[in-house]
């Protein structure tokens, strides 16, 4: 399945309500959640998700609920707990309804999971979350090998979701993740007159917000400045987040590029876990830890402690001996005498 998430441009969206004292390993770490934090940017953490459902080991519940820990107590405020898919196709998923649980412990944490059709939105609206991502493919081609559907079928199956949001759990937020929307390793290029149709579409159909994906690793910056100004210039503030891989090394570029365009939200995965297994070739999420350095060395509060970040590596690495893990930054170090950008100003 693919991935996508969150939330609209808005330059402060977060105010944390309380501070938590959580348990990881034996060490208990105060946790800042959404009302004494203002931020520039925001990084929603997919890793839960987009990342293990590309990892053929499973990860325990205790040790994905201990991960997410972790995570919170770094200060991520959103975050892609996993998707409500079926096991037989991602047993990794199977105990999504259990780490959704667990994460609404969090006040100020946004839940999220993905859902591929409506049954999936029930199990998800059951279990609680506060929003749901769908991947609607602009390939044709990978709507099929990724769910099955048409891209026609997907526009239906929103409106389903957004019938069943709106008859049992209004405050739930749906987005449209537009996936393959800088090409495709099946169908090979993707016209952008598609990417802002579907994106409109998806609207229409009762997405609150369409996001884009590269989904294959396959945008430019250029490309992606440019699509992200077609789509906002049809769709205004119900633009979502750029979703950008790594694949052959143009996702930082692409997030700044999205982020010239107005894009503030980012999908982002801890040491670049993940990718999509449905879409041949296509490794390497953004590395949460880089991303969120980028954006503080220049000045833009993420609301992230990078170090406590960087510490978050541990319960995954622990949890998947040998499993490759990735970021410059966590090699690398801070910058001797760095401070940054939510420390000088996170506090309003």
């Amino acid at each position: 399945m693919l991935t996508f998430n969150h939330n609209s441009h808005d330059t402060t969206k977060v105010v944390h309500r309380a501070m938590i004292t959580v348990e990881i390993a034996t060490k208990p770490l105060k946790i800042r959640t959404k009302a004494t934090m203002v931020t520039d940017v925001l990084i929603s953490e997919v890793g839960p998700r987009d990342g293990l459902q590309s990892v053929k080991r499973t990860m325990s519940t205790a040790d994905k609920q201990r991960w997410i820990d972790a995570l919170v107590a770094a200060g991520i405020q959103e975050i892609e707990v996993g998707s409500f898919v079926s096991p037989k196709l991602l047993p990794q998923m199977a105990d999504t309804a259990q780490i959704v649980r667990h994460a609404l412990q969090y006040p100020g944490l946004t839940v999220m999971a993905l859902v591929p059709n409506a049954r999936g939105a029930q199990m998800a609206i059951d279990a609680g979350v506060h929003k749901v991502t769908l991947p609607v493919s602009a390939s044709e081609a990978h709507s099929m090998a990724n769910v099955r559907k048409t891209r026609q079928e997907m526009l239906a199956e929103i409106t389903k979701i957004a019938q069943l949001r709106d008859q049992q759990a209004p405050h739930i937020k749906i987005e449209a993740g537009i996936s393959t929307a800088f090409g495709c390793t099946i169908q090979g290029e993707v016209l952008e007159d598609d990417v802002v149709w579907l994106a409109q579409a998806a609207i229409a159909a009762g997405a609150d917000e369409s996001g884009l994906s590269d989904t294959t690793g396959m945008a430019n910056p250029a490309q992606v400045k440019r699509l992200f100004n077609k789509v906002r210039a049809a769709i205004g503030e119900k633009t979502g987040a750029a979703h950008m891989h790594n694949t052959r090394g143009l996702g930082l570029a692409n997030c700044l590029a999205a982020y010239d365009a107005g894009v503030r939200t980012f999908d982002a995965s801890l040491a670049g876990l993940g990718g999509c297994p449905y879409a041949p070739g296509a490794s390497g999420n953004v590395v949460t830890e880089d991303l969120t350095f980028m954006f503080e060395a220049m000045g833009l509060r993420t609301g992230i402690n990078l170090q406590a970040l960087i510490e978050a590596r541990k319960p995954l690495a622990e949890a998947l001996p040998g499993e490759p893990l990735y970021g410059m930054t966590p090699a690398s170090g801070l910058p001797k005498g760095f401070v940054a950008a939510t420390e000088l100003g996170g506090q309003p």
